[in-house]
């Protein structure tokens, strides 16, 4: 069984849901409806709810509140790297703000 996903409550069971999965599903900037497509429009709206850069490599970017809150977010510089644990991360600290959406897939 593969290791990589996001770990979900179904019908009160906890579950793997495989991160391929996370192909199918955006994050959008609710206010907005906007889909962000990339690093820096996450950054942009983000920005505007206090949000800045606290550290970045070549492989990350972390994010934490300019008003000296403790949190703090790990986002992949490679948006095409951009999973669904990334995208709870910023849902959980910016609640009213941002949600995840799936994509209706084609058959």
């Amino acid at each position: 069984m593969s290791g990589t996903g996001v770990w979900v409550f179904k019908d009160g069971v906890m579950q793997l849901e495989e991160e391929r999965a996370a192909g199918r599903r955006r994050l959008v900037y609710v206010p907005a409806n906007e889909t962000m497509a990339s690093l820096q429009a996450l950054e942009r709206r983000r920005a505007g709810l206090g949000w800045e850069r606290y550290y970045e490599d070549r492989a990350s970017v972390q994010l934490h509140r300019r008003d000296g809150g403790a949190d703090l977010i790990s986002l992949p510089r490679d948006f095409s790297r951009f999973r669904s644990t990334h995208m709870y991360d910023v849902v959980l600290k910016n609640r009213d703000h941002f949600k995840v959406v799936d994509l209706p897939t084609c058959n």
